[in-house]
């Protein structure tokens, strides 16, 4: 598996997918559907050419999450790429995760 260098990320990247669904695999046996619920720009410093951004997604989970830990994302034009997720909790529509792009 050949995955996205994440340096080279930026937030435009994954800008043209919100609203839209991504796919997690969180194992090598469970892969969820997410929506892609926000891109932010943060402020503050990065060592990289890049603004530091978070993207937060939401899953159908209404009980049970994953805890906070590499999984792969599928993105649309990127390929797969290794994201540090973090659970934020459930909202009516199911459980959030951000990655933080620094």
């Amino acid at each position: 598996m050949e995955t996205q260098e994440l340096k080279h990320v930026l937030d435009t990247d994954f800008a043209p997918y919100l609203n839209q669904k991504l796919n997690i695999g969180f194992s090598q046996e469970i892969t969820l559907s997410a929506e892609l619920i926000a891109v932010t720009k943060l402020g503050g410093y990065s060592p990289l050419e890049r603004n530091p951004f978070s993207i937060v997604l939401r899953t159908e989970q209404k009980t049970e999450y994953y805890q906070q830990g590499t999984y792969i994302i599928q993105h649309p034009s990127k390929g797969e790429m290794l994201i540090f997720l973090v659970p934020l909790g459930l909202d009516k529509e199911g459980m959030k995760y951000e990655a933080i792009f620094s």
